[in-house]
């Protein structure tokens, strides 16, 4: 597995963003049974650049949490298998690592929702990479199917990191 982790604003955290990263997104290939090795992009940034990026991709003015920008389709979500994702496949000539994506996580909104929510900026951190590397893997939550599948793999997840509220 190759994280491509940047600190775009030099957040300091009491714990290692780069080591959390790696560990939320090892257990999430895990959990989905994912039979490839795989190379996944994740920046820190701040609230300012988020919010042009949103506008860019999204067209959405407004800062948000983390964005995720997947480069495989699927026809199931965690499929790796499907069609769709196998035509989709894309894999990194020198490594031979499948390409899930990129994760951009806003340091800002890190800090105030962990604060909103009562609990450790650790647990904000992990839940949105996990929360960001489950959209990379084709979960969604748009439809409330969707998002009970999505929250129910999220609790999942956060239990086998033990990271708790």
């Amino acid at each position: 597995m190759t994280v491509y982790f940047e600190n775009e604003v030099d957040a300091v955290y009491d714990f290692n963003p780069e080591e959390i990263c790696k560990q939320c997104i090892e257990t999430v290939l895990d959990h989905l049974h994912c039979p490839y090795e795989c190379e996944v992009s994740i920046s820190v940034t701040d609230s300012e650049n988020i919010q042009k990026i949103n506008r860019q991709f999204r067209q959405v003015d407004a800062p948000t949490d983390v964005l995720s920008f997947p480069m495989m389709e699927y026809d199931v979500a965690g499929d790796f298998e499907s069609e769709s994702f196998v035509q989709s496949l894309s894999i990194q000539p020198e490594t031979g690592e499948a390409i899930l994506g990129d994760i951009v996580l806003c340091d800002t909104i890190i800090r105030k929702q962990a604060e909103e929510y009562g609990h450790s900026q650790l647990r904000e951190f992990s839940f949105l990479v996990v929360h960001s590397l489950l959209h990379l893997c084709g979960f969604d939550h748009m439809e409330d199917e969707e998002r009970f599948q999505m929250e129910e793999k999220q609790r999942e997840i956060m239990k086998q990191l033990n990271i708790n509220r």
